[in-house]
């Protein structure tokens, strides 16, 4: 391989804003996307600490998942990270053929991922972490999301180079966040390489066809200026009948400074879907219990041909901007634009009938467009006091939506399950909202890691101001919230020389919401108040020494306050409800041999809402999951990689129904994937790779999950994904 070298520097941040910095070793190093260092691994031990130096080390194969930035703004290795982090690597994600965020998301402990069961609802990306949804951030910088949540980006995943999970609280680096954590995308930046592409084709089950192309190298012979473009055209039929996706997606990058001190990245990306599947879902009688008539099809489609529509337009532009000023200072700054505009329209089922086999339905469109800013600033730095080594880090950031939407609502025409039409009359729908908001986040933070010999202790703290006005233009009304909120972080840990490293964190979150309250019974109302959360995590992680082996277990205790509860359908609430989220979780990430590589995953939860008595609507009770993969190292078969997973859900809450409780059961598929370096077989064959994956291997037929609201008679419910295959011929240079 190519040897490159690698400036590694580990300060402590100054900090100016507020985001993820999951991409900064990547910034810094230009690493392609199959580059490992040999910082993996690294600890702090028992003997004195150095002054703070430049480290140069030399880059030979992939980054190992075993240091992350999401949890503390500052690259440190996981074992020295005293909460849970799981990291999914571009290795990982190729590896079993992941299309989704979704997908890539599902050998994660403490997950309930597909909230619509996988094979529905897949224009979004919905999930759940310890109980909780939670946000995504993407080079750093929040992904907002619409108010009412129908214009909301979604990332191609194959334009990623990494995916971080940050488990619990975290707001006091990133502002208003959910109790259960936080996903941290990062872009393919460019790389020191002079030249290197490549273009994959792919085709599977569903007529999916994709075809992704990445080329880049330097623009100037010096490599002071270097570029990246990637592309992807994809589609696919859903497993729903009559129903499907496209999608067309550019994103160019240019890096200014090469190697030097003063770093300049712009990138830029163009979204378009003109079509994106359907949001229905499937009654729950006729699903996860019989109907009169049995079980509905697992491609059975409850809306309207022609009437369906959901056209999606996202771009963004983002800068990241580095500048060491020795080998302890540096300032980074980075900021986005992002555009999404949302068409959106379909006929969708209520989740009851009005006869043996009629299915109830409603019409519902929207049309919906978000302007977001978001911009984040730090310095980071070493000071030493005597033997403490600090890692400080200060911040500012800045968050600014401005949203509209206009929606409607109106009936659509019954549909016999057994026989049904999707091409009837819709009647003209009606509208119900129009809205504009203008929303503002201010926040400024401060976190200081302080090592002395194995034991590190963490603080960080910060102050938030959040405005909000949204004016209703159909009643003419104006609403306003503008609560600020000081959320903190304290932590510890102790690396021993062997290895073994255990540790103890308490951390604090807040969100703001929408919502009418009143405290007196409807005499006065008042703006809803921030949600807020908190959590105590214990736990123990073991790296061996030198090598890549991380074992990690921890068990948490989540309380989220000032929840809203409804008050009798009067239309407003009150702020009394409480939700508790207790569990364990563990993760084992290993390479054993050489080309063999173990993911491992196991959690238990519980996750109840003192309002209801019961446990939140959608959660889990925990998941496990196993994934294997080895590549013949010689041999006639030199350069074949085949492996498998197996994924397990506990079972779910999915509401109330007139029967009581509706839990849906525990289930478990199995993936296969296998990859083949085709040179191998014929010199002239050098950079030619062929590769394939099978979700749900055996077929089962599950439901993922389910919504019931008994009080209004609705119960839904979304069926697993089906068998998914897929194959991949690809060349690199």
């Amino acid at each position: 391989m190519h040897r490159r070298r690698v400036i590694c520097v580990i300060p402590l941040s100054l900090l100016l804003s507020g985001k993820v910095l999951a991409a900064d070793l990547e910034e810094k190093s230009g690493l392609p996307h199959h580059a490992a260092t040999s910082v993996a691994g690294g600890k702090t031990g028992n003997s004195e600490i150095p002054a703070p130096q430049v480290e140069r080390l030399e880059v030979r194969a992939r980054r190992a998942a075993t240091i992350a930035s999401s949890a503390t703004k500052t690259d440190r290795p996981l074992v020295e990270t005293a909460q849970s982090v799981t990291i999914v690597t571009r290795n990982e994600m190729d590896i079993r053929g992941v299309l989704s965020l979704n997908q890539a998301l599902r050998y994660t402990a403490g997950i309930t991922s597909d909230l619509r069961g996988g094979g529905v609802g897949t224009r979004y990306d919905q999930f759940a972490l310890r109980g909780f949804t939670v946000p995504t951030f993407l080079d750093g910088l929040k992904l907002q999301d619409s108010p009412t949540g129908y214009a909301v980006a979604q990332t191609d995943t194959s334009r990623l180079d990494r995916v971080e999970i940050l488990k619990g609280p975290a707001s006091a680096l990133y502002g208003q966040s959910s109790p259960g954590g936080l996903v941290a995308l990062s872009s393919k930046l460019p790389t020191d390489q002079r030249f290197y592409g490549g273009v994959n084709t792919t085709g599977g089950s569903f007529d999916l066809y994709r075809v992704d192309a990445d080329v880049g190298g330097y623009a100037t012979d010096n490599g002071l200026v270097r570029y990246r473009i990637y592309g992807t055209a994809n589609g696919q039929h859903s497993q729903l009948s009559r129903t499907g996706s496209r999608r067309f997606s550019i994103s160019p990058a240019f890096t200014f400074g090469g190697d030097g001190p003063t770093t300049l990245t712009l990138l830029g990306n163009y979204q378009y879907d003109p079509e994106n599947g359907t949001y229905g879902g499937v009654p729950l009688f006729g699903s996860l219990r019989p109907a009169s008539y049995g079980y509905l099809p697992r491609n059975f489609y409850d809306g309207d041909v022609p009437f369906e529509k959901f056209n999606r337009r996202q771009g963004g532009i983002t800068y990241i901007f580095s500048h060491r000023f020795n080998s302890d200072w540096s300032f980074t700054t980075r900021g986005r634009y992002d555009d999404v505009k949302t068409i959106y329209r379909s006929v969708y089922d209520n989740g009851y009938y009005t006869g043996d086999d009629t299915l109830s339905r409603s019409a519902f469109g929207t049309n919906e467009h978000t302007h977001n800013l978001a911009f984040d600033s730090q310095f980071k730095g070493h000071v030493r006091t005597g033997p403490l080594r600090h890692t400080m880090m200060f911040g500012f950031d800045y968050m600014q939506q401005r949203a509209a939407e206009q929606g409607a609502y109106g009936s659509a025409p019954d549909m016999n399950v057994l026989h049904p039409d999707y091409n009837m009359v819709i009647p003209a729908m009606t509208p119900y909202i129009d809205y504009l908001t203008n929303s503002h986040q201010i926040g400024a933070y401060g976190q200081d890691e302080i090592t002395w010999k194995g034991l590190v202790l963490t603080g960080s703290l910060r102050n938030d101001w959040y405005r909000s006005t949204q004016t209703e233009r159909l009643s003419a009304s104006t609403t306003r919230q503008s609560p600020g909120q000081i959320t903190w972080r304290a932590s510890g840990l102790y690396h021993f020389n062997f290895g073994l490293a255990p540790y103890i964190s308490y951390a604090t979150s807040f969100q703001p919401q929408s919502g009418i309250v009143s405290n007196d019974g409807g005499k006065s109302f008042r703006q809803a108040d921030p949600s807020l959360g908190k959590q105590l995590e214990g736990g123990v992680k073991y790296q061996l020494p030198g090598t890549s082996l991380l074992l990690t277990a921890a068990g948490f205790h989540i309380e989220q306050t000032n929840n809203l509860v409804s008050v009798n359908n009067l239309g407003y609430s009150t702020e009394s409800g409480k939700v508790h989220s207790d569990g364990f979780e563990f993760e084992a990430h290993a390479e054993p041999y050489r080309n063999l590589t173990i993911t491992a995953s196991v959690s238990v939860q519980k996750v109840k809402d003192d309002s209801t008595g019961k446990p939140l609507i959608q959660s889990g009770r925990g998941n496990a999951a196993l994934f294997v993969f080895y590549k013949m190292p010689s041999g006639p078969v030199k350069g074949l990689g085949f492996g498998g997973g197996m994924r397990y859900s506990a079972k779910a809450y999915g509401g109330e129904a007139s029967y009581g409780s509706v839990w849906v059961p525990q289930h478990a598929v199995f993936d296969a994937s296998a990859t083949y370096d085709l040179s191998n077989l014929s010199r002239s064959l050098h950079g030619w790779t062929v590769g394939a994956s099978v979700r749900n291997l055996f077929d089962k037929n599950y439901v993922g999950n389910c919504l019931s609201y008994a009080s209004y008679g609705q119960s839904w419910c979304y069926y697993g994904e089906r068998r998914n295959a897929q194959g991949s011929i690809g060349f690199t240079w």
